[in-house]
């Protein structure tokens, strides 16, 4: 019956496979769960949004864990849902301060994040009528060939930044923006640098399932070097080095916490912002811009996330995307539950390749996933063990990076029309730090380049529409 629903089969996958690249992709994405709240609470910048935060963490695993199990079951797609990084910084650090504005607010009627909730249900409304209109699929199907692969190389970059930067290894600077940690003889490195030739070690050799390794491995070791740490620095090791060993963000459990208190947990009620959003303050003249800008973020997430996914799982023949449409559907639908539960926009996982890299192929490891999210609700202290120490699940994604860079040479090089653009979205996402932004720099120079070359019959309509699109909302809206 499985095989039957989700074509095990027609996929060369089998049952195992999917269910561990759905474990995979979870542990590499786990953060959101304790990261969402903190984000949407407001505790992460030491401000009160007025946002409960248990409330927060019970609404993201259940709307990413409905919104990701509708893509498994529905599109049959191994891509992952959750609240996206970037549009949940906007919804407390832009979208709350404007709605303090309005009058219904600031008399203390209605609370600001209240209307936020409203301005994102709203975006996932519209976002989900354009996508049962197809038009989202006629852009997945315009985009060239390379900047399709173009999207990839530079979500493999973006990962593979972001995992740099996880593992501790790149630090920010303020004069050069980042920098290399000078500090190696920490905690988190050894951590790090064990799992990343852990990991690679593996995929050398061809094992199955090294990406799930390399992040247990990571664990298990972060476990014995808690426990081992304070021995160490009691045997006489000298100041510097127990100041270096002892810089570490493990979070794990106190010596006098109960093995099954730390693993077990009830889940935190949902009702402090269950269907609390405020429409119709949302619909006021100064949030309307804050909708068209969560759904042109959304909108471009979702679309680079699929392309890069697809493109490293080789779901994408004669540039088409099969059933791209469910994809988009899936995602709109997220987003409008997500608003509903109390949280930010729910968007496609990069995090997702991690699980396709491991070999995953169907909608099969999105339900994994999906089931994985409700169980957390239960297991949370042990989710937020391994989510909570970005150096365990780092490795995973420099991994997956690396192996999405492959498909740089996809890109045709020769055509200058094309590489160019492509080299623009190559570079744009991770200097953005934003697929959206970056896929939108390159989708806007595409069109005017092949114009301008003489070439502009080789771009269809669709593509010089969202051009101008994208150009008229960088300038009057963004």
């Amino acid at each position: 019956m499985i095989n039957r629903i989700f074509s095990l089969s027609e996929f060369n996958t089998t049952i195992r496979t999917e269910l561990t690249a759905g474990l995979t992709t979870f542990l590499t994405m786990a953060y959101i769960i304790f990261l969402q709240p903190a984000v949407m609470s407001g505790q992460m910048f030491g401000i009160d949004t007025g946002i409960d935060f248990g409330a927060v963490m019970t609404a993201t695993c259940l709307a990413a864990a409905l919104s990701t199990f509708i893509m498994g079951v529905y599109a049959n797609y191994p891509i992952a849902q959750a609240p996206g990084m970037g549009e949940n910084f906007f919804f407390v650090l832009g979208v709350i301060p404007a709605a303090a504005a309005l009058p219904a607010v600031a008399a203390g009627d209605v609370p600001a994040w209240e209307v936020a909730l409203g301005v994102v249900f709203i975006s996932g409304i519209i976002f989900l009528l354009i996508s049962l209109t197809g038009i989202r699929e006629k852009i997945v199907d315009a985009i060239s060939p390379s900047m399709k692969n173009a999207i990839a190389v530079g979500i493999g970059l973006f990962i593979t930044f972001i995992g740099l930067q996880n593992a501790g290894l790149i630090i920010n600077e303020p004069s050069t923006c980042v920098k290399l940690n000078p500090s190696f003889l920490s905690v988190d490195m050894l951590i790090f640098f064990s799992g990343l030739l852990l990991t690679i070690t593996l995929h050398v050799r061809r094992v199955r399932g090294a990406i799930l390794i390399g992040i247990i491995g990571s664990a298990l070791l972060s476990v014995l070097l808690k426990s081992a740490l304070p021995y160490f620095c009691d045997m006489g090791a000298s100041n510097m080095l127990k100041e270096s060993m002892l810089m570490t963000r493990l979070l794990l459990p106190s010596g006098d916490a109960s093995l099954l208190g730390f693993i077990v947990s009830s889940p935190p009620s949902v009702a402090p912002t269950l269907l609390k959003m405020n429409i119709g303050q949302a619909l006021s003249g100064i949030m309307i811009p804050y909708i068209i800008i969560f759904l042109f973020m959304d909108v471009f997430d979702t679309i680079g996330t699929l392309i890069g996914v697809s493109e490293q799982a080789g779901f994408i023949h004669d540039n088409k995307l099969p059933r791209a449409g469910r994809v988009l559907r899936s995602d709109a639908i997220g987003t409008v539950a997500g608003a509903c539960m109390g949280t930010s926009t729910i968007t496609s996982f990069i995090e997702s390749t991690a699980g396709v890299e491991h070999g995953g192929r169907t909608g099969l490891t999105s339900v994994t996933v999906a089931l994985l999210f409700i169980a957390a609700l239960f297991f949370s202290p042990l989710v937020v063990m391994i989510g909570s120490y970005p150096p365990i699940t780092a490795p995973a994604l420099i991994i997956v990076g690396w192996m999405m860079f492959k498909n740089v040479v996809k890109i045709d090089w020769s055509d200058y029309s094309e590489s160019f653009p492509a080299f623009l979205i190559v570079m744009g996402i991770p200097f953005s730090f934003s697929i959206a932004d970056g896929m939108a720099v390159g989708l806007m120079v595409y069109p005017l380049v092949k114009f301008f070359s003489g070439k502009g019959r080789d771009v269809t309509w669709i593509v010089y529409a969202l051009g101008i699109i994208i150009l008229l909302y960088f300038i009057f809206i963004r």
